[in-house]
């Protein structure tokens, strides 16, 4: 397998250890094609930095913790790489650990393993949980900096936060149906991919208290712990619309729109208004095809610049710590939608 790099630097990449690596490389037996998938992807991955200039900056090698649908990961993912690619006077060195679902002790694991293996700084969404936020102590504690992505861990050792106000973006979710649906009211089905995670919880609370305050004909039926996944969605979805006649309009915090939407078309339900967050793959199609109706969106490049500024300030001691400023939140339909990346 042809590469330019050091073995260390591929494992690292990769999460291997550099006789793994090896052995891939030189294309010993006993290799899993899951192995050698990582690591053909990791030299791609070292390759594509390389692109984006190595300069004479200092490299700061980070690692990126997620657990989130795939779809939400790969705009992350994007955004990260097209930021790394211009953030100067630094160069950064991405690692993604993407999950669809995972145990608060898996992600404790992995936390302290990268801790172990060592890293300049670790940039997070994961559900405020002890476990996860004891793990992030452990990381602190050995000088290593902890970022939150989009949903935080406030009582956690984290440095900052990177994202957009929550609370707000539910605030401005329950104006956007409170209006459309008027006087004659309805039923919102709200949707969390997990009750955990505390930027859901965040837009929630928001939410629900601009509901209760000035449009108190509208009622809420609450689905949650689908992970975001199409198939778990799905079903709670469906089992919501059996339940309750008078769903007429939705609120997705968590994801699995298609889902959704395919429930209500499968109970020959209409939709009055669906808000949902984030322009990933999904959604703009959905968007795009009017199948929703509006999209909560934050800039996600916004966001990973203020994760390596907050980082890059604690790799260079600087005399004031970076705090990142909230990323804002743009109400977006199939009129005013911004360009794929």
């Amino acid at each position: 397998m042809a590469h330019l790099f050091l073995v260390k630097d591929i494992a690292f990449q990769a999460g291997l250890s550099t006789a793994t690596v090896d052995r891939v490389l030189n294309g010993r037996p006993g290799v899993r094609r899951q192995t050698e998938m990582r690591v053909k992807a990791a030299i791609a991955e070292l390759e594509k930095q390389q692109a984006g200039a190595m300069g004479s900056g200092r490299v700061l090698a980070i690692d990126i913790v997620m657990e989130t649908p795939q779809r939400f990961s790969d705009a992350v993912r994007a955004a990260f790489e097209a930021e790394m690619a211009t953030f100067l006077p630094g160069v950064f060195r991405c690692r993604f650990h993407f999950a669809e679902v995972m145990k608060p002790a898996e992600l404790a694991q992995l936390l302290d393993r990268i801790r172990l293996r060592g890293t300049h700084g670790i940039v997070l969404k994961a559900p405020d949980v002890t476990e996860v936020a004891a793990a992030v102590a452990r990381a602190d504690a050995t000088g290593i900096p902890v970022v939150t992505l989009v949903t935080d861990l406030p009582n956690s050792a984290r440095i900052a936060y990177a994202g957009a106000d929550n609370r707000a973006a539910g605030e401005t979710a329950a104006y956007l149906i409170g209006e459309f649906l008027g006087a004659g009211g309805g039923k919102v089905l709200v949707t969390l991919s997990s009750g955990r995670f505390r930027g859901e919880e965040e837009r929630e609370i928001g939410f629900r208290r601009v509901i209760r305050a000035r449009y108190p004909d509208i009622g809420i039926t609450e689905i949650s712990e689908g992970h975001g996944t199409d198939a778990a969605t799905g079903t709670l979805a469906a089992a919501a619309l059996a339940a309750d006649p008078t769903i007429n309009a939705v609120y997705s915090i968590g994801g699995g729109n298609r889902a959704v939407l395919a429930a209500f078309d499968a109970a020959k339900r209409p939709v009055r208004v669906f808000v949902a967050h984030d322009l990933d793959s999904d959604n703009r199609a959905l968007l795009a095809a009017r199948r929703i109706g509006f999209v909560l969106h934050h800039d996600l490049r916004t966001d990973a610049r203020s994760a390596f500024r907050a980082i890059m300030s604690r790799a260079t001691a600087l005399p004031r710590a970076v705090t990142p400023s909230l990323s804002s939140v743009e109400i977006v339909t199939p009129y005013n939608m911004p360009a794929a990346d």
